[in-house]
């Protein structure tokens, strides 16, 4: 197997690494390859932060190990490589009448990513997590292969569940996909003119798919104000696509300064009328909106940015409100701000959702936005919530500890399948989060 020195980076691009990497393409090159160097595998990096790098060892790149292995078209059970897409299962399937029960924000997330993750999205609600929807994980640990599910190895399967890669290299996956009327969306958008009405709008959706676009600019009366979108899968008349452009260069420092984000929020706002509006959206389109722009993360220029993912308890909200109300004094939150409700399900020790609110904000990596998301992260531990380790950047490890408190039995299942370590990335080490309890 050829090892190439890369030098790599998560999607904020604020954490850089220089790793030796492998692109296998077949399913005897990578268990060869693991047999010979145990080390962490990776994707298409679309975690935030440094959860995929390994800087200055190895890894496996997995974006090559991209095959649908089976399909029953009756059950909507499929089989994939844990490099395969969810735009790719998305634009096959969809179209046989099935979808993945739980997409993320981008459909050029891997599956293996997705479990690693274990992501949510527009539907948790009613849905759950994406892992809630694995049948059965197949595990590298070197020459060892371990097949996961619910049932057999149900401990080992709840560790990878949102366990970062640290249970083995994730290879196969077989998903239960869910029902699909049509390849469309009917999508009804209205406005929130401020926190309370946004989060009533919240409570109130019994849409299949809900999420608030939050104006993390806005102050005073209008502080929480937003469009709170709805959405049911659909049959009809396929809209065209949408071409896709590419950000050729890091924007320049001005280009998401103050006036400028409160001027585009402003128009985004109003871009809505106020008795609202419905349209039909193709499924890409609602769901991964900002995949047609590529490289879409150098919009924040070189420094690139920090994104800043919590969820609250459900009588936390005013908590929730206050971090708003700092976050929008502070100035420095980018367009991209994101509201939702969520419901109870998770898969994995790890996993990041609860039932209640979450909230996501970008802030350009300026000097000021550390600071800030610090406070952020206290705030969020005395409202009993936690952070989203797939954007994380810059969060401490007791606190990360404190926020999940099946932590311990994770380290437990981690250490046994990974003894010598050898799937820690850098996450891993910045938080120590292989060691139980507060110690670091």
């Amino acid at each position: 197997m050829v090892w190439k020195t890369t030098e790599y980076s998560g999607w904020g691009r604020v954490r850089t690494a220089t790793a030796e990497l492998a692109r296998p393409e077949r399913a005897s090159t990578l268990k060869s390859t693991l047999a010979d160097t145990a080390c962490p595998a990776i994707g298409n990096c679309r975690s935030y932060g440094d959860a995929p790098l390994n800087n200055g060892g190895r890894a496996i790149d997995m974006t090559r190990m991209n095959r649908i292995l089976d399909f029953d078209a009756e059950t909507g059970v499929v089989s994939v490589e844990a490099g395969v897409t969810i735009t790719t299962l998305a634009k096959v399937f969809a179209p046989q009448g099935w979808l993945p029960a739980v997409m993320p924000g981008t459909g050029f997330a891997t599956v293996g990513g997705c479990i690693a993750q274990d992501v949510h999205g527009k539907n948790h609600h009613k849905e759950g997590s994406f892992g809630q929807h694995v049948l059965s994980v197949t595990l590298l640990n070197g020459e060892k292969r371990t097949v996961a599910t619910p049932d057999r190895n149900a401990g080992l399967f709840r560790a990878t569940m949102g366990g970062i890669g640290q249970t083995g290299v994730i290879a196969e996956a077989k998903l239960q996909l869910k029902p699909c009327p049509g390849d469309v969306m009917m999508v009804t958008e209205q406005r929130a003119e401020n926190w309370d009405t946004h989060l009533a709008l919240l409570d109130a959706s019994q849409a299949s798919y809900c999420v608030g676009w939050i104006d993390a600019t806005a102050t005073g009366a209008s502080l929480g104000r937003g469009i709170v979108e709805e959405a049911e899968l659909a049959a009809g008349l396929l809209p065209k696509a949408k071409p896709s452009k590419k950000v050729p260069m890091d924007a320049p420092g001005f280009a998401l300064s103050g006036p400028i984000v409160r001027s585009f929020n402003n128009a985004y706002y109003k871009r809505v009328p106020t008795s609202g509006r419905s349209s039909v959206k193709r499924i890409d389109e609602f769901f991964f909106p900002l995949d047609k722009i590529h490289d879409w993360n150098r919009l924040y220029g070189k420094r690139g940015f920090y994104q800043f993912q919590n969820v609250v308890p459900l009588d936390q909200a005013d908590a929730l409100k206050k971090m708003l109300s700092e976050i929008a004094g502070a100035g420095l939150a980018s367009p991209l701000a994101v509201l939702k409700r969520m419901g109870p399900g998770r898969a994995g020790h790890m996993s990041f959702p609860m039932e209640g609110y979450t909230l996501a904000v970008d802030f350009p990596a300026r000097d000021a936005a550390p600071e800030l998301i610090g406070m952020l992260e206290d705030m969020t531990v005395d409202a009993g919530g936690r952070l989203y380790l797939a954007k994380d950047a810059l969060a401490t490890g007791p606190a990360i500890k404190a926020m999940y408190p099946e932590h311990g039995d994770w380290v437990k299942a981690v250490n046994k399948a990974d003894p010598d370590h050898a799937l820690e990335t850098d996450m891993v080490r910045r938080l120590d989060l292989r060691t139980a309890g507060g110690a670091s």
